[in-house]
């Protein structure tokens, strides 16, 4: 599943909203030296037990990654926000 998300550097803690299809993804990394990427990466993966990419965006907040789930599963943990 590739899904579109923002997401938003620096913040307090990890987190993940979702308001009218939009999915916003809060993280405690500053976003230097990759640092952001990768609690992305790690903590979708901690949350799906898969593996996922960046697919572009690397540099910016809005972003395009790749979840191997199904669109039931992201349904399913989007009801849990």
């Amino acid at each position: 599943m590739i899904l579109g998300v923002s997401v938003v550097p620096a913040s307090p803690k990890f987190r993940i909203t979702a308001k009218d299809g939009a999915v916003k993804i809060y993280l405690k990394s500053p976003p230097e030296q990759n640092k952001a990427n990768l609690e992305l990466i790690r903590g979708l993966e901690d949350i799906f037990g898969k593996p996922v990419r960046i697919l572009s965006g690397a540099a910016s907040k809005k972003k395009k990654i790749e979840i191997p789930a199904g669109e039931q599963e992201w349904e399913k943990f989007l009801s849990t926000l």
